[in-house]
């Protein structure tokens, strides 16, 4: 219970982004509110929205399955670099809304992450 409380009371979860964290890196800050307002558009009536279908489809870099670029929008990432910047931007809104897009929209995502030993580092 005490740590629920220090969460409220120092502004964890739900929190403005810091200052020094959007004047560091403001294009990255940028990018990533771009990013969702396009992956978040509604779908055309005869043609799916082509960043909601990447980001829901995309698969590791490390995993050892065949690539199949029958997707035309079908790319890899590394998941653990992915896993990592996310664990430290959690105190960012918009890093949290993609983690949350992230887990909801992208099994391999979903599966990756709760693979994780060190889930306590992300939550």
């Amino acid at each position: 219970l005490a740590g629920l409380w220090t969460v409220f009371t120092l502004g964890g979860v739900g929190s403005k982004a810091t200052p020094q964290l959007e004047q560091c890196s403001p294009l990255a800050n940028q990018s990533l509110l771009l990013l969702l307002v396009l992956a978040n558009l509604t779908d055309a009536p005869d043609t799916p929205n082509p960043y909601r279908q990447a980001i829901m489809s995309f698969k590791n870099t490390q995993d050892n399955t065949a690539f199949s670029s029958s997707n035309p929008h079908a790319f890899q990432i590394n998941f653990n670099s992915l896993y990592t910047a996310l664990c430290e931007q959690q105190k960012s809104d918009q890093a949290t809304l993609l983690l949350y897009m992230l887990l909801h929209q992208n099994g391999n995502v979903r599966t990756y992450v709760l693979a994780r030993t060190d889930i306590e580092s992300l939550v």
